[in-house]
């Protein structure tokens, strides 16, 4: 029997422990994965062991916290409603195996949403499966595949992408057999159009880009690019991060894409962060609906939602059962509740968010910021300046953030801005809080450098040594 005691000292490494009697052998469960030893039992009252883990919930940060600026990565406030409808019993406790008859809602919702994003995106038709972004480009890239082996086009092998291309986009390519290319961006931070025309060949399977681009920038050449693109006969994909910029202004559908994958984790309103849930739908155009993944969601003769198998030319199934159900009812319910004009000021919002914070920074003197000066929903600083002058580096700026409260943004990224802070707002923050953080930022550039390379110094953990646990990597796991 586990015997308790109440303890006064409440330091949780000072707590006085009991340990069990000996432990007896459990029935059915095998030896290799019953305890040798005692089980160790802190002497805790009800009041401490609260406190304890109401401490441990205090160290981790998100978006109920506070602002959490990660560029590219839409990091926005999600509508508590979103959280409470996708709870409810009948949705939260359908099984994927159940008959298609006992799961109608559940279809149209999904039949829904499909026509949703259609309309959002410009595109024909579109794919719920795929279950985060990268998994969207990678089926992307198979339907690519498929289109021109089904065209007799098989020596397309390569993927073209601007050096300001997310991580994933190359990984992507790469996994699905491509060689990637990479073309540079010119001193507006726009795609050089000579090196894409230079670089499109026969070989060329996909251009893949966002816009606007990882710099927080428009490509004002986009039609010219698809007309280039498309006259080589290859194909224009669209990396649907950055979609909370343009929601309800334009369409990628419209810009002459083919391929689009979107982050519903990111621009419709689902939790984003700490490895998922994610959802990554793909959308395409027309020319391509053949190589779809089985099954579709569609309707019968007697007007039920189906799985729809028939399909001769499909690349076949990409994921278990149908995408991440719960992420596609959040979504589902954030575009019926915004519609379409909210989704537009939404994206309104987080472009004037991200301008006026972008215009207070560099009108202090600290930091600057490379390319084009109008920028969309993101901006990307530069800490080149503070580094030549004090020594102090983009990481140390993010580290004393959070001696601040505040969630620093993504750094060094992308790799064409020396170190760089890459800063979304989102539609989300009020006006107080962007000045809190626009007064930060500034503070921490008028610091002694000292103080800010030695940071964090409030955090229950201290900076860690990122290139050691990057060289000496400790990997661990257990076969059974």
């Amino acid at each position: 029997m586990f015997k308790f005691a109440i303890h006064e000292e409440p330091l949780i490494n000072e707590l006085v422990c009991c340990t069990s009697e000996k432990t007896e052998d459990v029935k059915g469960v095998p030896k290799s994965l019953q305890k040798k030893n005692t089980v160790i039992i802190p002497n805790l009252d009800e009041t401490q062991v609260v406190r304890h883990f109401h401490r441990l919930s205090q160290m981790n940060f998100g978006i109920d916290t506070g602002m959490y600026p990660l560029g590219s990565c839409t990091m926005k406030y999600n509508p508590k409603i979103c959280e409470y409808i996708a709870s409810w019993e009948k949705f939260a406790c359908t099984h994927p195996y159940q008959d298609m008859s006992t799961v109608q809602g559940n279809l149209q919702i999904m039949f829904e949403l499909e026509r949703m994003l259609c309309e959002i995106a410009g595109m024909d038709y579109f794919c719920l499966q795929p279950a985060a972004g990268a998994h969207g480009e990678f089926l992307g890239l198979l339907l690519t595949r498929a289109y021109h082996k089904y065209n007799g086009d098989n020596e397309r092998n390569e993927v073209i992408l601007p050096d300001t291309a997310h991580g994933t986009n190359p990984a992507s390519a790469s996994m699905a057999g491509y060689k990637t290319i990479e073309i540079p961006s010119t001193n507006q931070g726009t795609i050089d159009l000579n090196a894409l025309e230079k670089t499109l060949s026969e070989k060329t399977a996909c251009f893949m880009l966002t816009n606007p681009n990882t710099l927080g920038i428009f490509e004002s050449d986009i039609l010219e690019v698809q007309k280039m693109v498309h006259k080589s006969g290859a194909l224009l994909y669209y990396d649907g991060a950055n979609m909370n910029a343009i929601m309800g202004k334009t369409r990628p559908g419209d810009m002459g894409f083919d391929i689009i994958h979107l982050n519903l984790h990111k621009t419709f309103s689902t939790p984003h962060g700490g490895g998922g849930p994610g959802s990554g739908p793909v959308g395409i155009k027309m020319k391509l609906e053949k190589f779809l993944p089985i099954p579709r969601i569609c309707k019968n003769n007697d007007d039920e939602y189906i799985f729809d198998y028939d399909a001769s030319e499909s690349i076949g199934k990409i994921k278990s059962f149908y995408g991440n159900f719960s992420v596609l009812l959040k979504t589902y319910v954030y575009i019926l509740m915004m519609g379409g004009n909210g989704l537009c000021q939404a994206s309104e919002i987080a472009v004037l968010n991200s301008n006026y914070m972008k215009k207070k920074i560099l009108d202090s003197g600290k930091y600057e910021m490379p390319f084009k000066n109008l920028r969309k929903h993101e901006f990307v600083l530069s800490c080149e300046k503070l580094k030549q002058e004090k020594d102090i580096r983009a990481m140390d700026v993010a580290k004393r953030l959070l001696d601040n409260g505040l969630h620093p943004p993504t750094v060094y990224f992308p790799l064409i801005v020396k170190e760089a802070l890459m800063i979304e707002p989102t539609e989300s923050e009020s006006k107080k809080d962007l000045d809190k953080y626009i007064e930060t930022l500034v503070k921490i550039a008028d610091e002694k450098p000292d103080v800010v390379k030695n940071a964090p110094v409030n955090t229950p953990t201290k900076r860690l040594d990122e290139v050691s646990a990057t060289k000496n990597q400790i990997l661990t796991w257990k076969m059974i």
